[in-house]
């Protein structure tokens, strides 16, 4: 299984923080690979290593000789925070309250909308991630207006 970062943080030295779709936070010294793979000794230099990028959420890339995995780091690292993938969640009740405001049930919406009956169950529960386009046919339905927003 592959966990997928989506943020980073650049720490003291040469740790580093990446935040997981699944809420691990996870902290990690990229020092330790120095003995390993000389080259990743160039992270010495603090604004190459803060100019590391998350490369699909999937890797860091410094360069085009530097870079490293997110899986590596989610394996190897300290967990130093851990909370629940709260925005699966909050969307998934959502949905649940507004069909329930429209007083239809999941099977109703699956009519109406095309999409699955298990899939809206899966959306409502959080064990989803719905696309914009699949919760905007959702909300189409459910005569209720999709906002997205980023805090």
């Amino acid at each position: 299984m592959f966990h997928k970062a989506i943020r980073i943080k650049f720490k003291k030295g040469t740790t580093l923080e990446l935040k997981f779709q699944d809420g691990k936070t996870v902290m990690y010294d990229v020092s330790v690979l120095f003995s390993k793979y000389p080259q990743m000794e160039q992270l010495k230099d603090r604004s190459l290593f803060t100019s590391g990028r998350l490369m699909g959420g999937y890797g860091i890339i410094w360069n085009d000789e530097l870079d490293l995995e997110c899986e590596s780091i989610y394996e190897c690292g300290t967990v130093i925070k851990e909370e629940p993938p709260a925005s699966n969640m909050d969307i998934g009740n959502a949905v649940l309250d507004a069909r329930a405001n429209a007083e239809i049930t999941q099977a109703e919406l699956s009519r109406i909308t095309g999409i699955d009956q298990g899939d809206i169950s899966k959306i409502e529960n959080g064990t989803a991630n719905p696309s914009i386009n699949t919760l905007k046919r959702i909300a189409d339905a459910l005569g209720v207006k999709l906002k997205v927003t980023f805090e």
